[in-house]
């Protein structure tokens, strides 16, 4: 993803096979540049689908996204669909089988925060609800950012590291400025489309005041 990328060098956004400008970070990848164009800095809204995603970066720390995305399908299985319901009971037993899983990523720590970030988001849904708790760092409303290469991206920002503390004190492990800065890219709390890229005013016509 873009806020992995070392901004060593000047890089902008590339036109792809089909002739569409993107950003360069998917690559060829068929599977890469879906999650691009379809899925990446879309305003996301849905309490669970927010869950899942801050899951998964969690996940990621270390790796790449793209091993992430290929194991989605298997994480969704064996995390019980992301319910925190339902994640929130498991025991020792369902613990150590997740621990004997290939196709996930097997790590006793992350799964652990999967269990502590289940029971933040349970205590939010009591609230004001998971997605807009997260939504109100930004006011409701997608932050606009008009980069012109990977140079320009950061690998967190304050409003990252405020969001950060907040989990943090709720309990939140595998939460740190730059893991949530780079799900607030991906759940399109921030637009970091770079401004050729296809897909930034796209969406940018998709955001909203949260609620509205």
């Amino acid at each position: 993803m873009a806020a992995q990328v070392k901004p060593a060098r000047l890089v902008t956004a590339v036109p792809g096979a089909d002739g569409l400008m993107r950003c360069p970070w998917p690559g060829a990848d068929p599977l890469y540049v879906a999650y691009h164009d379809e899925e990446w800095g879309t305003p996301e809204y849905d309490d669970r689908a927010l869950f899942e995603k801050l899951v998964l970066d969690g996940f990621q720390a270390g790796l790449s996204w793209i091993t992430i995305l290929r194991k989605r399908p298997a994480f969704r299985s064996a995390f019980d669909g992301f319910k925190p319901e339902r994640i929130v009971r498991w025991d020792a037993a369902k613990k150590e089988a997740l621990m004997l899983d290939p196709g996930i990523v097997r790590n006793r720590a992350k799964i652990e925060a999967t269990v502590a970030l289940a029971r933040i988001y349970l205590d939010l849904a009591e609230r004001q609800g998971f997605a807009r708790h997260l939504w109100s760092f930004v006011n409701g409303r997608p932050i606009q950012n008009a980069r012109r290469s990977l140079a320009d991206m950061p690998a967190e920002t304050e409003v990252a590291r405020v969001i950060s503390k907040d989990l943090r004190a709720r309990g939140g492990n595998f939460v740190g400025p730059t893991i949530v800065y780079a799900f607030m890219q991906a759940t399109g709390m921030v637009n970091d489309h770079l401004v050729d890229c296809c897909r930034h005013d796209a969406c940018k016509a998709l955001a909203r005041d949260f609620g509205s």
